[in-house]
């Protein structure tokens, strides 16, 4: 088996609100930065032992999408990031 590390950010969809957003924005604004549209996200590393390449990306698109996120208010994008030697 080969270990994969893989790298998932995950952002509200738009129209969905996101009260720390609003809330560093304001404060950002009162300091006078010329700033919009500010968000937060989340951001989760994980490794995962497979046969192959292809068989990590499967599983770790399964679990983001099962697991790790809700699909009816949030987004992600999944990334591999290395496969580690065992």
């Amino acid at each position: 088996m080969r270990k994969f590390v893989f790298e998932a950010l995950i952002t509200l969809k738009n129209g969905i609100l996101d009260p720390q957003g609003l809330a560093t924005q304001k404060v950002l604004k009162r300091l006078k930065y010329p700033i919009e549209n500010v968000k937060f996200g989340k951001l989760i590393t994980f490794e995962i032992e497979a046969e192959n390449e292809k068989n990590a990306e499967e599983l770790a698109e399964e679990i983001t999408y099962k697991s790790l996120i809700n699909p009816v208010l949030e987004n992600y994008e999944l990334k591999l990031l290395k496969e580690i030697e065992a």
